[in-house]
């Protein structure tokens, strides 16, 4: 499901009380950037039930390349990890 199929359902369940697809997108960007703004300050996002947004600090690697089989070095990085929660996990 990508980001207009999940606008198109929140508008479709009635029960959800959004009477246009512009108020549903309204509150699917705004749950999504208080996402990205608690996650910009290196903090944990945690949705009880859903799961919890989390950014990680990768150390330097070595890898290698895939065609030529030559070791490259693989910079530390920062990513965001996602751990979902057990009434999820349970209903899933």
């Amino acid at each position: 499901m990508n980001k207009a199929e999940l606008i198109e359902a929140l508008v479709k369940n009635k029960k959800n009380g959004f009477e246009s697809k512009a108020s549903a997108e309204r509150a699917c960007d705004a749950v999504l950037e208080g996402i990205e703004q608690g996650l910009k300050k290196d903090q944990k996002v945690q949705l009880v039930g859903f799961g919890t947004f989390a950014v990680r600090q990768r150390k330097a690697r070595t890898g290698r390349n895939p065609q030529t089989g030559e070791q490259i070095k693989i910079k530390a990085s920062r990513t965001v990890s996602f751990k979902v929660g057990k009434a999820l996990k349970d209903e899933i």
